[in-house]
């Protein structure tokens, strides 16, 4: 069985793997009196265990403005988003919990990729690709990708002497840095073992979200929403981004709350790229005419194209080698650096600057939506 534990470190917020992660989350929760809801996944983790989409929502339902947290769309970023949430809980298990504040806490959105390492889902589907609008076809697919797919996903395990970098290079001089990296990264729905796949119709995480979600959201007309994600931007940093267009007064109302400089449209010119099927799609569109903020916490770690080799190295790991062989182990363990750096200061400054989004979040809510 391949070793799917974080390292250990002085920061114990980062929880060392999916299972410690989900009871210490439940747990923190439970010391508030929240309510939490197990959504169980029909896939098993690495040694048979049941996987959940946890839920912690705090007061009975009203019309008190929510704020939602969700953390693991992308599982292996999941440590993070984990960390961030449960330091969250436990500071309100200390000082008491935000009044006039209702909350909802979503952990491990992609469960299976949490819990086994990987960016996908059972289906190798990247859930921020797989939230299409009602009655839009789950097919289609950029030019560029189909021409690169030879070398972004390649049909056998990986190996020490992969000349990927410069390839991927190549291409880029070929082809223009921007458009390749949305040509990339945008989603794709043709190569279902390949690297960005937005999946043949909705996944197991979409369903239990269309069915419950309307439940969470209850009354609340005013709901902020971060979803937190590592692996995009300058080490140890973050940029607030917006998967749908903001208004100029909802731009406005970002840097009123979270401060200047930090909000970024997803466009290929800045730190991400237009996605399609993105999440922050389709919670506004799923929560019926609400005032609905939605903004992806990026948190920088290593540079893009380092990253991408990594993700690629484990896609060919996870369809063409073993779980016991050590090329196996070893893209898992890049991966994991790549997207939850093991370095105590990135730790400590990430989780820092996560539960400081949560305040500032909750002051903001507190101040009327429109503040």
């Amino acid at each position: 069985r391949t070793d799917l534990r974080i390292p250990p470190g002085p920061d114990v917020t980062f929880s060392p793997d999916y299972f410690a992660a989900r009871d210490r989350f439940r747990s923190a929760a439970a010391r508030l009196v929240w309510a939490v809801h197990t959504h169980p996944i029909a896939a098993r983790g690495p040694g048979d265990e049941e996987l959940t989409l946890d839920a912690a929502v705090s007061s009975p339902a009203g019309r008190e403005p929510l704020l939602v947290t969700s953390s693991g769309v992308h599982g292996v970023e999941g440590p993070f988003g984990s960390a961030v949430q449960v330091a969250a809980l436990e500071e309100w298990g200390r000082t008491g919990p935000p009044a006039g504040v209702r909350c909802v806490f979503l952990h491990a959105v992609n469960p299976f990729g949490f819990a086994h390492r990987r960016r996908f889902d059972e289906g190798n589907v990247d859930l921020n690709r797989n939230f299409l609008p009602a009655g839009e076809k789950f097919a289609g697919g950029s030019p560029t990708y189909a021409a690169l797919d030879p070398v972004l996903n390649p049909r056998r395990p990986p190996s020490p002497w992969d000349w990927f970098e410069p390839r991927a290079v190549a291409a880029i001089l070929r082809y223009g840095y921007e458009p390749i990296k949305q040509a990339v990264a945008g989603g794709q729905y043709e190569y279902p073992n390949g690297l960005f796949f937005g999946g043949h119709g909705p996944s197991a995480s979409q369903l239990i979200l269309r069915e419950h979600f309307p439940g969470w959201l209850s009354d609340a007309l005013a709901v902020a929403h971060i979803d937190f994600h590592t692996g995009l931007g300058r080490w140890a940093t973050y940029k607030l981004l917006a998967e749908v267009a903001f208004s100029p007064t909802a731009v406005a109302r970002v840097e009123r709350w979270f401060g200047r400089g930090v909000y970024e449209p997803s466009e290929p010119r800045g730190v991400a790229y237009r996605t399609r099927g993105g999440f922050g799609h389709w919670c506004p569109e799923a929560a019926d005419g609400r005032d609905y903020l939605f903004l992806v916490a990026e948190f920088g770690t290593y540079p893009i194209l380092r990253v991408l080799a990594g993700l690629r190295a484990e896609n060919q790991a996870h369809h063409w080698g073993r779980p016991a062989d050590p090329g196996t182990r070893r893209a898992k363990a890049r991966l994991l650096e790549l997207f939850c750096p093991a370095s105590p200061r990135w730790r400590a400054r990430v989780r820092e600057q996560g539960v400081t989004l949560i305040r500032q979040a909750v002051a903001g809510l507190r101040g009327g939506a429109g503040s």
